[in-house]
């Protein structure tokens, strides 16, 4: 396959089975986010892999959108560690930083059989105090992870459905 076909094909899993994640596979999810660019490649992120059965619970009482995963990656980043623009006083890299490592996880979990969901939908300072992150850490996003359940499928009104390119691309 491609890399158009993949990113195609793959789709927002809301339903998981109970199979675990292989850990070779999952080291080879990680490295992919591991060698993800990152502004003036500081590595900001921080990628926390959450299986325990209580941290799981806290995850779901935090967000309804962890549908059924065993194991959840948190992503955040060090805001003491990401790029700051010296051009304008409040520009920082730290959430696209993370957004390109979790996209190269995403799409290396697709690869190997293995479903996502790119989660933004919790209270960011409630996980971060729940969690316990340090201080200078701030969560982005949540990302169950596992095999997709048999019955798995994604939503007809969002995948597959795109505007014209002609709409979301301007040549100046």
């Amino acid at each position: 396959m491609n890399f158009l076909e993949l990113a195609k094909s793959r789709y927002s899993v809301r339903k998981f089975d109970d199979r675990p994640i292989e850990q070779e596979k999952l080291d080879l999810i990680l490295e992919a986010g591991n060698v993800a660019p990152t502004g003036c490649n500081y590595q900001p992120q921080r990628i926390y892999v959450v299986r325990s059965q209580d941290k799981i619970e806290k995850l779901n009482a935090l967000s309804k959108c962890i549908f059924g995963a065993k194991t959840v990656l948190l992503f955040t980043y060090n805001a003491d560690e990401d790029w700051k623009n010296p051009l304008e006083s409040g520009v920082h890299s730290g959430i696209q930083d993370v957004s390109i490592v979790a996209t190269h996880i995403m799409l290396a979990a697709w690869e190997n059989g293995i479903g996502t969901c790119w989660v933004n939908y919790f209270a960011n300072s409630k996980l971060e105090k729940e969690l316990g992150l340090p201080e200078n850490e701030r969560a982005v996003l949540l990302m169950p992870i596992g095999y997709p359940a048999d019955d798995a499928k994604p939503l007809e009104k969002m995948h597959g459905v795109y505007k014209d390119i002609d709409e979301t691309v301007r040549f100046i």
